[in-house]
């Protein structure tokens, strides 16, 4: 069946890391949201940490391990962990999303179980210093000229936002926007905005953030090319405080999914 543009809201592997869209390329049809590059890079949590601090942008200390380096000599991994960032530490997939596989690692003793429970999920684990703070999310909307939406508050209602308060429980509450001082909401929008160009995001994409308890400091912590994206996920809603309600929202995404359509099928015609 053909369509006039194709819509992903497919999330994870497959769907959220450049697979689906490069179908799309390939098939040569118009789709909303990040090509192969930036669905790629906002997909490798790892990638992306390091393409952001190129950039200049404030990330959360880290370190990556590959499932080959963990086996080769997972006792100097463990001392390298605990040279290099304090407890608490979060250790994650990679490549994956929703809050799967991820531990929150208090004690030196918790970290080979959480190294194995993310290497069930991805060949490369990412281990994160843990920030005390506050989380915030941004959504940011466009291709060239990309803009950010106000920021909201996710308030948890565990130590983290996990997949089971994602997805079963529900308790975790929102602030939307986020009551923050009118700079510090200003820097998250910006901040955001460089995030979505360094990963070469375009179309849609929400940006995520540490906000760190005691020094303020703000951290980049991820960005999802596709969002939650029903009536009442946080996307649409940053969007409907910031003055552009949930119709009008599909309706920019669509023109610019079509915009993005006709500046890639100029590129290909001309190299022919």
């Amino acid at each position: 069946m053909e369509a006039d543009i194709y819509f992903p809201i497919l999330h994870g592997p497959f769907g959220e890391d450049g697979t689906i869209q490069g179908l799309l390329e390939m098939a040569g049809v118009p789709y909303v949201g990040a090509g192969v590059t930036g669905s790629a890079l906002g997909m490798d949590k790892a990638l992306a940490k390091s393409v952001l601090r190129d950039h200049g942008l404030p990330v959360v200390p880290s370190l990556a391990v590959t499932e080959t380096e963990w086996r080769a000599g997972s006792e100097a991994i463990l001392r390298r962990v605990r040279r290099s960032l304090p407890l608490p530490v979060f250790v994650k997939p990679s490549n994956l999303g929703s809050s799967v596989g991820i531990t929150k690692v208090a004690e030196a003793g918790g970290l080979p179980a959480a190294f194995a429970l993310a290497f069930r999920y991805d060949a490369t684990a990412l281990v994160e210093k843990g920030v005390t703070g506050r989380e915030l999310e941004c959504g940011v909307l466009g291709n060239e000229a990309p803009e950010a939406s106000l920021a909201g508050e996710v308030i948890p209602f565990r130590e983290f936002y996990d997949y089971n308060d994602k997805y079963i429980d529900g308790r975790t509450k929102f602030a939307i926007p986020a009551e923050l001082p009118a700079r510090t909401m200003a820097r998250v929008r910006a901040l955001a905005v460089a995030a979505y160009k360094a990963l070469a995001a375009s179309g849609m994409a929400r940006v995520d953030f540490f906000l760190e308890k005691g020094t303020n400091r703000l951290y980049v912590n991820e960005l999802n090319t596709i969002p939650g994206f029903t009536e009442i996920s946080m996307y649409p809603k940053l969007w409907e405080v910031s003055g552009l309600p949930f119709p009008r929202l599909l309706e920019r995404l669509i023109a610019l999914g079509f915009e993005r359509h006709r500046g890639r099928k100029a590129c290909v015609e001309r190299d022919r």
